[in-house]
């Protein structure tokens, strides 16, 4: 690749715009940008002085409100069908260089990313005739500005017209998106969250306790990363984007099934204290605890945009509608667990924001768990199992850093989670799991190590199909992951688990409780007793462009859906479990089963 930078000033806003030339190099990434022919970028500064576009209100947030809509107003003499609004915070775009450093790195090669764009046409279908619009776009606190750039010429041959007033909510800096997590006790809750704080600048914590009685207060540990973190493009590069600080408080001593408030705060050198909404959460039961207990699962979501605007990876259209069906059932979930493939931001670090901020309804009122995926973790010679570059050169930093698992080891996302009548092992399918590996002794030690008296439902999670899916890619293959099945089945198979959950492939599938491909159960709606076999779902239709499934029929797989949906687990008691797939679209069920033991 090879580049070239030039100076301009638009309305006295000084632009370093770097354009790139692509040498023989193929889109391998869906997304939106791809399409952007930065390469033939013409800045038209004589059409600057003409074309305005105003942006209001220009402080955001005065009410303490991390998200806000704000009115793009474009005004152009020159109007074009084909012209867009790119959003950038922060607000001054410049850069001076990008390495080019990943295969998969394809335009836009733009130093410093945009955060979204949209077509300045959705704001008026007159514009063509008119110049004029008024686009309507969700902004979120970022901890940083933002402006707003008029390119005309559409997205193959763009031409830089204007940029926009700046605006910033009031404080950029104050403590947004918090994400609980079991800690390695079940009577420890962890809260993890993001600000714009240093540890010089502030002392976090997190002030809690039971509704009505005196409230406590937790210190917070914080955290943070640099470009260098990071393992190659875009992330280290066109994609990087200041994360801000995270920060995790453990709140311990809990009384199981109890209800709890709790906020953010960060007390400044002056001693004022800056304070964050108050979220409320209900404690974890203790192992074996009978009490109704009510569990979400799916993989693969990532994250879209309220305002229809065509940001990076915008292939996640089931995302808002999951996310709508969890919050509009929040009431009557108690955890959730996310199986790989959360954001999908693949090097491009503004996302991760946006993903934090749409879960922060759910993540902020039950625990949000979740398992390292392709998209998280993959990239060459960084120690991850798969050689390829899936997570856009993040290796898992960025989702090891912004959220909090019950690991020994925070590289190493294998844990367990004892949640009253239910033990849940997590793999890290990202990681060896083979036998003789240090992750097969983890899981088959949570296997073995269960009380099933006590705890009676155990379910085996990961990312990708260690076990059976019908769907085309793994057919093409051959078969779901290599060596997955032959490590791990006998396990299952030996402890008696009783459900397997994955993501990865992006569609539903159930199939019969089943060892070495054989259906050990010939019922499929209510089980007694022993399976005699494992149940695997494939659950990766929480938003991420579906899979198609294989022109084949098994005699393992019991129902099948092409839609987007997620898992709904219920726990009545010691006897009885309910299983539900759920759609995104309308919050129904469309396949269920119970399985019922003797007390």
């Amino acid at each position: 690749m090879r580049y070239r930078s030039i100076f301009v000033n638009i309305g006295g806003f000084s632009l370093l715009v770097v354009l790139w030339s692509l040498i023989s190099l193929q889109s391998v990434v869906s997304h939106p940008f791809a399409r952007i022919a930065i390469d033939k970028t013409v800045l038209a500064v004589s059409d600057a002085a003409a074309a305005i576009v105003e942006v209001s209100p220009s402080v955001l947030g005065s009410r303490g409100q991390s998200s806000e809509w704000v009115n793009v107003n474009i005004s152009n003499p020159h109007p074009d069908v084909n012209d867009w609004i790119g959003v950038f915070s922060p607000s001054n775009f410049s850069a001076s260089t990008c390495a080019a450093e990943n295969p998969r790195v394809v335009a836009p090669l733009m130093c410093t990313a945009l955060i979204k764009y949209k077509y300045v046409r959705y704001g008026n279908p007159n514009y063509k005739y008119t110049g004029k619009a008024i686009l309507k776009l969700q902004l979120i606190n970022q901890r940083s500005d933002f402006s707003f750039a008029l390119f005309t010429g559409g997205l193959s041959k763009p031409k830089l017209i204007t940029v926009s007033n700046t605006i910033a909510f009031a404080n950029p800096k104050s403590p947004n998106y918090p994400r609980l997590a079991q800690g390695k006790l079940w009577n420890v809750m962890t809260v993890t969250w993001t600000s714009g704080y240093s540890i010089r600048e502030s002392e976090p914590f997190v002030e809690w306790g039971k509704q009505g009685e005196k409230q406590r207060r937790s210190t917070a540990t914080t955290l943070t990363f640099n470009r260098n973190s990071m393992c190659g493009a875009p992330a280290k590069t066109v994609g990087w984007r200041d994360p801000g600080y995270f920060h995790t408080s453990f709140l311990t001593g809990l009384w199981p099934n109890s209800l709890y408030t709790y906020k953010l705060g960060h007390k400044l050198s002056n001693n004022t204290v800056i304070w964050s909404q108050v979220y409320q959460f209900k404690s974890s039961p203790y192992p074996g605890q009978s009490s109704l207990q009510r569990v979400i699962i799916f993989g693969d979501m990532g994250k879209d945009e309220a305002d229809g605007s065509n940001e990076y990876n915008q292939f996640q259209r089931g995302s808002l509608n999951t996310t709508r069906q969890l919050i509009e059932d929040l009431k009557n979930i108690e955890l959730v667990f996310h199986i790989g493939d959360l954001s999908y931001a693949n090097g491009y670090l503004s996302q991760w924001d946006q993903f934090t901020s749409q879960i922060e309804p759910i993540a902020s009122y039950a625990p949000y768990m979740i398992a390292s995926g392709n998209h998280e973790r993959d990239w060459p010679n960084s120690g991850s199992f798969y050689e390829n570059y899936d997570s856009g050169g993040e290796c898992g930093v960025v989702a090891e850093t912004m959220f909090y698992v019950p690991s020994q080891n925070k590289t190493k996302l294998w844990y367990y989670v004892d949640y009253g009548m239910f033990r849940f092992c997590i793999a890290d399918s990202e990681n060896d799991w083979r036998e003789g590996s240090e992750q097969y002794k983890f899981i088959e030690d949570c296997l073995s190590s269960v009380n099933r008296q006590k705890q009676p439902w155990l379910v085996f999670l990961a990312h990708r199909v260690l076990g059976y899916s019908s769907s085309l890619f793994y057919y093409i293959q051959g078969c779901a992951e290599p060596m997955a099945r032959e490590s791990l089945e006998n396990l299952w198979r030996k402890y008696n688990v009783d459900i397997a959950i994955f993501g990865h492939a992006h569609n539903y599938e159930r199939t019969c409780p089943i060892y070495q491909s054989k259906c050990m159960n010939n019922e499929s709606k209510e089980y007694s007793g022993s399976l005699n076999g494992t149940i695997h779902v494939v659950a990766g239709g929480g938003g991420a462009s579906l899979s198609e499934f294989a022109p084949i029929n098994t005699t393992w797989s019991v129902f099948k859906d092409y839609d987007y949906g997620f898992l709904k687990l219920t726990a009545f008691n010691h006897s009885n479990l309910l299983f539900e797939y759920k759609k995104s679209r309308d919050g129904k069920v469309y396949d269920s089963f119970t399985i019922s033991r003797g007390s």
